[in-house]
């Protein structure tokens, strides 16, 4: 009765405030959904008990340390502290005509060899079997890989529904796998430093969600936060302050703790543009720009293409970088760069000559530049990928055939991603989606619906083009953002690009449909410990924890 009442207080709020308003439903949420929702999912009304003091998980048959360690937090996240102390003194609630017994244990079969680091095109199906036809009373995990066993776990944590002090979960038969091979989430930590604590924070969350790529912005323009080794002033002069670092230590807990999680790490070093930090601590990196007189101005603007040592230091910068962030993949930027202060320069002019690039042709500069990090970055110790923001591509830069051609551009008009998709990938390059998944951009009212429509296989294309849609990524920007109000902008709307990179499209056409389940995984995740802001006027029984 408190909850109508409190319900019924909610919509005579609602229907004073105005029409806007009073058109926005009560949301009430399901119990016991996955998100994001699985490919295949048969569910029945009978239901096995748990109870967080007897339940445990089980290797079936291959351990390694990387299960063991998950098994262990989901134990945690399923069961919290306070859930267990009160169990011991109270009894669930009375079982209905569907209880089929209680479940004491879930077996996890890993299938294959025990990987340690995530990668693209990794496997990452999973099974769930809860009181199946073929196995009643008993309930599994099945997988090929470590990371499925995770999405499995996951997705097992998802469909306990509270009933008293113990749990039930219904009987259900999960076949789940990625839409995508790349569900990423970008955060940036030049223009606002982000500490350790809250990056790893949002990796939970991204695991919670399915995510399998964190992108680190690492620097950019404002600050140079990443402490180098071989390069020690990059920092010590580029960062906001002394304190606004990230040693290789902390590096390697960021790396490390997303491995666990199933999630990827690829840094990003954006050049020749967006490099204003870098300057204050590599003299000579940086083009010095000149005024109308043909003197210069005090101002530097991108990468000196001109100066040779420019290459050798980037070289072994990046066989640092790459040496502490294992995955194949660096993303090199190219976004941005402003053609103007190597037009001012008479050095850079005359380099042009000499190389026979014709004058005042700063987009085939741009090309030379890019392609000689291209070759640089391949030609490293671990024999790096990489990853090009857009303009390199639409600038005419001569890429290799792997690149993987990142679309950010223009989210205000999707006739042009759109047509952006179509001649990426007409051009046979592996294309990455973000332009409608800016989730730093707020707007009042009900604003995900926008993310969970887009879809990156939405252009003209043939089958063979949209095969090359590798996924997308959530951009977090970090201009407004810092570890204040990082969480809550970016969950639950980051769950929206979620379902949409990992879930059936037929199955996941409409927010309608979609709303219930994501008021109870805004629900959920807060029940978790996490500040996950509200979609609607609503509530959760975690409010008042």
């Amino acid at each position: 009765m408190l909850h109508l009442a409190a319900a019924a207080a909610v919509w005579l709020c609602l229907m004073m405030m105005g029409p806007v308003e009073a058109d926005i439903p009560l949301v009430v949420p399901t119990k016991g959904s996955v998100w994001p929702k699985p490919q295949m999912q048969a569910s029945e009304d009978t239901y096995l008990s748990i109870s967080p003091e007897t339940f445990n998980f089980t290797v079936a048959n291959k351990d390694c340390p990387m299960l063991r360690s998950a098994m262990e937090r989901y134990l945690k996240i399923m069961f919290p502290e306070q859930i267990k102390t009160r169990s011991r003194r109270h009894r669930g609630s009375p079982h209905s005509e569907h209880y089929r017994g209680d479940l004491k244990s879930v077996s996890l079969y890993l299938m294959a060899k025990c990987e340690s680091m995530p990668y693209l095109h990794m496997d990452e199906h999973y099974e769930i079997k809860i009181n199946s036809p073929d196995q009643p009373g008993v309930a599994s995990i099945i997988s090929p890989s470590i990371w499925g066993i995770m999405y499995g776990l996951e997705s097992f944590s998802q469909l306990l529904v509270p009933d008293g002090d113990a749990y039930r979960v219904n009987s259900n038969q999960i076949m789940d796998y990625p839409r995508f091979s790349y569900r990423g989430f970008m955060i940036d930590t030049s223009r606002h430093f982000l500490p350790i604590p809250t990056i790893l924070e949002n990796l939970e969350l991204m695991s919670m969600n399915k995510f399998n790529v964190l992108h680190w912005h690492i620097v950019d323009a404002p600050s140079f936060p990443y402490q180098s080794d071989v390069y020690p002033n990059l920092s010590a002069e580029g960062a906001w302050t002394e304190l606004h670092i990230y040693t290789l230590a902390d590096v390697a807990t960021v790396v490390n703790y997303a491995a666990e999680r199933g999630i990827r790490v690829i840094p990003e070093f954006d050049t020749p543009g967006h490099t204003t930090s870098w300057g204050f601590g590599q003299p000579g990196l940086l083009t010095e720009c000149y005024n109308s007189s043909g003197v210069p101005d005090g101002t530097y603007g991108p990468v000196d293409p001109s100066n040779e040592d420019n290459f050798d230091f980037l070289s072994k910068l990046f066989t640092e970088v790459t040496a502490n962030f294992p995955d194949h993949f660096l993303h090199i930027g190219g976004d941005e760069v402003p053609f103007d202060c190597w037009e001012s320069s008479p050095k850079i002019n005359e380099f042009m000559k000499e190389e026979g690039i014709p004058a005042g042709d700063y987009a085939a500069l741009e090309d030379y530049y890019i392609t000689r990090l291209i070759e640089l970055v391949g030609d490293l110790p671990t024999k790096n990928g990489h990853l090009v923001w857009q303009e390199v591509f639409d600038n005419g830069v001569q890429l290799p055939s792997d690149t993987v051609v990142h679309i950010w551009k223009d989210r205000d008009d999707m006739d042009k991603v759109k047509l952006e998709l179509a001649n990426v990938t007409a051009a046979g390059f592996q294309t990455l989606l973000s332009s409608c998944w800016y989730i730093q951009v707020i707007h009042y009212g009900i604003d995900w619906y926008p993310f969970y429509e887009c879809d990156p296989q939405d252009f003209e294309g043939t089958d063979a083009q949209k095969s090359l849609i590798v996924g997308g990524e959530a951009c977090m920007w970090g201009e407004y953002v810092d570890k204040t109000n990082f969480i809550p902008r970016a969950w639950p709307r980051a769950s929206a690009v979620g379902e949409r990179l990992w879930s059936n499209p037929e199955d996941t056409k409409s927010t309608d449909e979609a709303t219930p389940r994501l008021e109870e995984h805004r629900c959920r995740l807060l029940a978790r410990g996490y500040n996950a802001e509200p979609l609607w006027p609503s509530y959760c029984d975690a409010d008042i924890v």
